[in-house]
């Protein structure tokens, strides 16, 4: 390894001739271990590439700082994008998996700098799982994202994240040229066997 990297994490090396890496990204009060067998439910035999955010709110991990619910310190956010965006170029190089096959998975928080990383650092992914995200910045440039997909899990009764806030979302990457497929749920902001099912089928279709 090059240098020490720039986030704690785990990672599980492919099982199989999977070739894609997923990056998972826990929400608030998470850490590296929480989301690894969720990956193993998306997408069996993947790498899975599990950083912890390293700011803290009351001594719970997160990805970025936010000045209240719902409200984002914007310069956090982007400082954090491009650092993770570092992290996964460093790991790739690091543990020898393709840096253009890695598709994130996250939830709330996760899924929100996720969603940041698609919108200010377009290339390093090749697609996203965003489960009960929201729209986390508006770029000054819009990407290109021509190529990548995602999928958005979204909650109809979500206290947290309103519907129409899940719409912008998906209307912000479509106007970036992602293709988009945005999923309800019935419930709120909780993770739901149906989420799963949902991307599991969505990321196992046309081989992203």
């Amino acid at each position: 390894m090059s240098r020490e990297p720039a986030l704690v994490h785990r990672y599980e090396p492919p099982a199989g001739a999977e070739g894609r890496t997923l990056l998972l990204l826990h929400g608030t009060g998470g850490n590296e271990d929480d989301l690894i067998p969720l990956g193993g439910m998306l997408l069996p035999g993947a790498g899975l590439l599990s950083p912890r955010g390293n700011v803290l709110e009351h001594g719970m991990p997160r990805f970025f700082r936010r000045l209240a619910e719902g409200v984002f310190d914007e310069a956090d956010l982007r400082a954090r994008t491009a650092e993770l965006a570092g992290f996964i170029q460093w790991a790739a190089g690091a543990y020898g998996f393709d840096a253009a096959r890695v598709v994130a998975a996250g939830f709330s928080n996760g899924a929100n700098i996720a969603a940041s990383l698609l919108l200010l650092a377009p290339g390093t992914l090749a697609g996203g799982i965003l489960f009960r995200a929201m729209v986390p910045l508006v770029p000054r440039e819009t990407p290109r994202l021509r190529d990548v997909r995602v999928f958005i899990g979204a909650g109809r009764t979500d206290p947290l994240v309103p519907a129409a806030e899940a719409e912008r979302l998906a209307g912000m990457l479509r106007g970036a040229g992602a293709a988009v497929t945005l999923h309800w749920e019935g419930g709120g902001h909780q993770l739901t066997p149906g989420d799963v099912t949902a991307a599991r089928a969505w990321l196992t279709s046309e081989g992203q």
